[in-house]
């Protein structure tokens, strides 16, 4: 990397001619002290790091919502005025605008700040002040007035008005030095400081002066300390990408965080960021069941439901985007609440879903279908159980882990196609459609095994035994994961006392936690169910349970020495189970294809 140095005149004389902000950048936060302390730097010879620009092509001026940067700054308001592009070479600063802006102010510019303890109806609420320099006051040498605890010892202050220059104080405003642009203009600002000394002024005071006015005069026009290393390549994930690790030394950014700048920068009447970040919290906190959902998803998601590229980079957030994006925004939300209130009735919220992006496909079928399924029509019923199917297959199989653009891209695909035909959710065409992309959203012999081998306490737990059940509602009442032989009952040591043989009882342990001894129950079942042995809590049910349980009717199998036997037995109609559904999903495909033909 190759870097160029100029001097902090000639980049102030370019900032807002051709060096601005971009739409990623914060605002501006930095208080007075700190750009003393910056100045008190400069004059003291010590480094204030390098600046990061980024070049942009004039065809690629209009990407961007470009920004002045703040000359007169009020604290309190952060908004930046917005430039046009036209005409103008545009260099954009990725890194030092805090900097750039403090000196600026310290120069050119004000910082206007509320008075202690003033009313903000009064119209002397605030104070605008300028930065001066005491040119009497020695660097070297502490006085009561120095901000030497701030290590701030040069005589820098912010004041309304020019202080009152005395015997012992010469102040200067900053700023003044920049017509300078000549050494002969700085020398004729020199003598005419030393003129305005005071008579009885001494040789030592009058050399401190000097010294500090030149030392003033150098780091602004001599020395070259703005160093910065200029971007050039036009790709605006690269630079992103560049740009938060530039700034990962304070609050850490995300793509997210930056995105929602320019989002919100171009969005008119409503405020993209508060916008996006309501709809998050409501999503997480706001519905039945609490999710951990991310501003990440719901910005992807704004491109899924908008059929734009789905790919989540800077370069799919144009303006024409984002102007769809917003005109598309009040169906976005009704949407996206539509799918978490659908797979939260499945029992299924931020315990259990591992991947958020694969209701991707399910928002795009309810954002295209004309509604939401929570009624109890033939047709609602029917397709939520689909819907569910699906999910459940996706979430154990991992169908959208990892980078899942494509897969999501051919959901969209798959649906958009279904749904010109029919309403119905295309649940074999999309389980087809992700197999020839080598992921899987359903089961068959060579993974049906690898959902028997979940145990208790996994987080696919409660999504395997949701496959084992016609219900889908379990997020409609309290459910519990429950050891159908209780888990109390293998217990080594009375296992012992009833002389069953250690390798035996080793067994009887290593199954009790399988998904072949768990099952669903409501919450109220569980806790009267209790730790009384199967065969006699299961008198006090109705005669469909075992079925729907898929319980091995070999009542032998219920003790609990016999464990092991009952685990394999009714893995077995676990898998039994799980064919019967990935032939309903193929039997759906052939439906569909027959239609088609």
């Amino acid at each position: 990397m190759s870097y160029t140095s100029t001097s902090i005149a000639r980049a102030l004389d370019q900032i807002n001619r051709s060096i601005f902000l971009p739409a990623i950048q914060r605002p501006y936060v930095w208080e007075p002290e700190q750009i003393t302390a910056l100045f008190d730097s400069l004059l003291k010879g010590y480094p204030i790091s390098s600046f990061l620009f980024w070049e942009i092509e004039p065809d690629r001026r209009t990407d961007w919502e470009i920004y002045k940067f703040i000359e007169n700054f009020r604290r309190g308001e952060t908004h930046n005025e917005t430039i046009e592009p036209d005409g103008r070479e545009v260099t954009l600063v990725l890194d030092g605008q805090q900097r750039l802006t403090s000196l600026l102010i310290g120069l050119r510019g004000s910082y206007t700040t509320k008075r202690k303890y003033a009313r903000n109806g009064s119209p002397d609420a605030w104070t605008r002040q300028r930065l001066y320099i005491d040119l009497l006051k020695a660097p070297n040498v502490e006085d009561e007035e120095s901000d030497a605890d701030l290590g701030i010892t040069y005589g820098l202050r912010f004041a309304e008005h020019e202080p009152r220059s005395d015997a012992d104080h010469l102040w200067f405003k900053l700023g003044n030095i920049l017509d300078c642009t000549s050494d002969d203009a700085f020398d004729a600002l020199t003598d005419r400081m030393a003129d305005s000394l005071p008579p009885e002024a001494t040789r030592a005071e009058r050399r401190t002066a000097e010294r500090n006015l030149e030392r003033l005069y150098r780091i602004v026009w001599k020395d070259e300390v703005i160093a910065h290393y200029t971007e050039k390549d036009q790709s605006l994930d690269r630079v992103l990408d560049i740009f938060i690790r530039a700034n990962d030394g304070g609050t850490k950014l995300s793509k997210s965080d930056l995105l929602l700048s320019m989002v919100t920068s171009k969005w008119t009447g409503v405020s993209a960021r508060q916008e996006i970040f309501d709809l998050v919290d409501h999503l997480n906190d706001g519905l039945a069941a609490r999710n951990s959902l991310s501003k990440d998803f719901v910005m992807k998601a704004c491109l899924v439901l908008s059929d734009l590229d789905v790919t989540y980079k800077v370069n799919n957030f144009t303006n024409r985007n984002l102007a769809i994006i917003e005109e598309q925004w009040p169906r976005i939300k009704r949407t996206l609440e539509m799918t978490l209130r659908l797979v939260n009735s499945f029992g299924i919220d931020k315990e259990t879903l591992s991947s958020a992006n694969a209701l991707m496909p399910i928002a795009y079928y309810l954002h295209n279908s004309g509604g939401g399924l929570d009624g109890s029509t033939p047709f609602e019923v029917r397709n939520a159980a689909r819907i569910h199917r699906f999910l459940i297959g996706c979430l154990l199989n991992g169908a959208f882990s990892g980078t899942s653009d494509q897969a999501i891209s051919a959901s969209r695909n798959i649906i958009r196609d279904a749904l010109s035909n029919e309403r119905e959710f295309p649940l074999g065409e999309l389980v087809a459609g992700l197999a020839r992309r080598g992921r899987l959203a359903t089961f068959n012999d060579d993974n049906v095994a690898g959902v028997t081998e979940v145990r208790y306490g996994q987080r696919q737990c409660f999504l395997a035994l949701s496959l084992l059940y016609d219900s889908n509602n379990w997020g409609v009442t309290s459910h519990h994961i429950d050891h159908i032989i209780p888990r109390s009952l293998a217990n080594r040591q009375a296992l012992t006392t009833a002389d069953i043989p250690q390798d035996r009882i080793d067994q009887v342990l290593e199954c009790v936690d399988r998904l072949g001894n768990l099952e669903l129950l409501l919450g109220r079942e569980n806790l009267e169910k209790n730790s009384t042995p199967f065969d006699r809590w299961i008198t006090t049910r109705d005669e469909g349970f075992i079925e729907r349980h898929l319980i091995p009717n070999d009542r032998t199998l219920w003790a609990i020495e016999r464990l092991p036997e009952f685990v394999r037995e009714r893995e077995h109609l676990i898998k039994e189970r799980l064919r019967e559904l990935t032939q309903k999903s193929s039997d759906q495909t052939d439906s569909a294809a027959l239609t088609t033909a």
